[in-house]
């Protein structure tokens, strides 16, 4: 479970915020989760117009899926939620950026976070080890 409760907005916040996003030609802007109390960048999605209300309203993200073409609640599938504790826009309005309370892991791979990867000794090596084998969740696709 989430550590604190989640931040939710009411619907004049809402839609100030829906009137600062600059959603592009897909309907479509990208959204960044980090954790709100030690700043780790946990991973980028995409959200539609209605997955920013949801999550605005619910403070639980959600996102949108571009190969599902479907709305995508994290955590539905894995339990592994993200509780929104502050929501954000940048300065020219073309992403999100959500402070989250994670619970379980962020990625689909099992990792803590999306961002395993990294040039060491030349080379692209996994940098974090899989903590949870998503198989044993139900989740077989990446």
């Amino acid at each position: 479970m989430p550590d604190r409760a989640a931040t939710t907005y009411p619907a004049a916040a809402i839609e100030a915020m829906l009137a600062e996003v600059r959603f592009d030609p897909q309907g479509l802007v990208p959204a960044i989760a980090q954790q709100h109390d030690t700043g780790e960048v946990l991973m980028m999605a995409w959200m539609d117009r209605n997955a920013v209300v949801e999550t605005m309203q619910t403070g639980r993200a959600c996102y949108w899926s571009r190969s599902r073409k479907a709305p995508w609640r994290k955590g539905d599938t894995s339990g592994h939620i993200q509780t929104v504790v502050d929501f954000r826009v940048d300065c020219d309005g073309d992403t999100v950026l959500m402070l989250v309370d994670q619970t379980g892991v962020a990625c689909h791979t099992g990792r803590h976070n999306c961002f395993f990867r990294a040039i060491r000794g030349g080379k692209l090596e996994e940098i974090a080890p899989v903590q949870i084998d998503m198989t044993k969740i139900g989740r077989t696709e990446y």
